[in-house]
């Protein structure tokens, strides 16, 4: 899978971008605040059909403007595709998918695979419980977008079970048909979540050695937030309901459930979100990343395309060239403020200034 143009208007500081990108490496290099990152974010718009950095669709429109659009078409093994996103300040956002407006955003799920890594992912790793779940939410809802509307409904049913725990009058009888509702589809989440996280950790393991050149062993394990009964998640959680009730009932939220679930990160054996360097951190969070664009392809046969926002900055010259080595067969977006150790490799190279992106050219290896 490959992009063959893309086009941004009034986007962020974008007046006006028309880009045909290489299928390869293509580097955007600038100051900090030039409009590097605003390029990804495009893209990644049009892959979920939101913003990796805001809620709100009007900041993504250029400032004293009341409408934007990106669009892009893309190549994979299904054939040729095109993805147009139209942002407006009164009507809101609009998506078409081969011409065909798409009443929500669900339906954009699958078309456009991406994985991106940016700085912000370096939460999935410092902070707590909920980026890491946010985490493996986007790379299953793009690998199965009925995971995406299962996990819409049990938030639902989640909120509307929080709101009866809040009024004081809940109660064995009344929670019931929430707690039924909970536990099918939580069973349902859970099941594919640790699915995807033993397949995520085999692939991570593997990246992470060849990042680290052997030096670092990484392992990664789901942890749910009950006592599984065998392989039953759903049976346990309605039990966990059950046996949760009063603490529910004083606290005014629901304990237990694939909404309290996380993820364990350890660098050879140890925390790394409490003993890892920036570092180490930053490689652990890329393997992660990496090791869903393999999954990704493994799966759909389709490779992903990758957005590396600044990831080179504060790895050292040899896990950069580790990086590169690994990305051969693959279409990335790069920004950085320099080549680094980049120079000689077979790339297209972008000047970007003031939302102004300009060709530098092509070099190879």
């Amino acid at each position: 899978m490959y992009l063959e143009s893309v086009r941004l208007l009034e986007f962020r500081n974008y007046e006006r971008l028309t880009l045909a990108p290489s299928p390869k490496l293509n580097v955007l290099i600038g100051e900090n605040a030039a409009g590097k990152t605003n390029v990804l974010e495009a893209l990644f718009l049009c892959a979920l059909g939101r913003s990796h950095r805001t809620r709100h669709d009007g900041e993504l429109i250029r400032y004293g403007k009341n409408n934007a659009s990106v669009s892009l078409e893309l190549k994979k093994r299904s054939g040729s595709h095109s993805i147009c996103c139209r942002l407006d300040s009164e009507l809101g956002k609009e998506l078409k998918a081969d011409g065909k407006p798409l009443s929500r955003s669900g339906e954009l799920l699958g078309l456009l695979h991406v994985v991106m890594f940016s700085p912000e992912d370096l939460k999935l790793i410092k902070q707590g419980p909920s980026e890491r779940r946010r985490y493996i939410d986007m790379g299953l809802s793009q690998l199965k977008p009925s995971y995406y509307y299962c996990l819409q409904q049990y938030n639902q049913g989640l909120r509307q079970r929080n709101a009866l725990l809040k009024t004081g009058r809940a109660d064995k009888d009344t929670l019931a048909p929430w707690d039924e509702q909970l536990s099918r589809l939580g069973g349902r989440i859970s099941c594919l979540r640790q699915e995807f996280i033993k397949a995520h950790s085999k692939e991570a393991e593997k990246l992470h050695k060849s990042l680290s050149g052997g030096r670092e062993t990484l392992y990664v394990k789901y942890l749910p937030s009950i006592k599984e009964q065998g392989t039953d998640y759903e049976a346990a959680l309605k039990e966990a309901f059950a046996l949760n009730l009063e603490r529910d009932k004083a606290i005014g939220s629901t304990s237990a459930g694939p909404h309290r679930d996380d993820v364990l990160l350890e660098l050879n054996g140890k925390d790394v979100r409490a003993f890892g360097s920036q570092g180490q951190q930053r490689t652990a969070a890329l393997s992660l990343k990496l090791s869903e664009l393999a999954l990704i392809k493994s799966l759909t046969k389709d490779t992903p395309v990758l957005l590396l926002d600044d990831v080179l900055s504060e790895l050292d010259c040899f896990r950069q060239q580790q990086l590169i080595e690994l990305l051969k067969d693959t279409q990335v977006f790069l920004t950085a403020t320099e080549l680094f150790g980049l120079r000689g490799l077979d790339m297209a190279v972008y000047k970007v200034k003031d939302g102004v992106l300009s060709p530098c050219g092509s070099n190879q290896a």
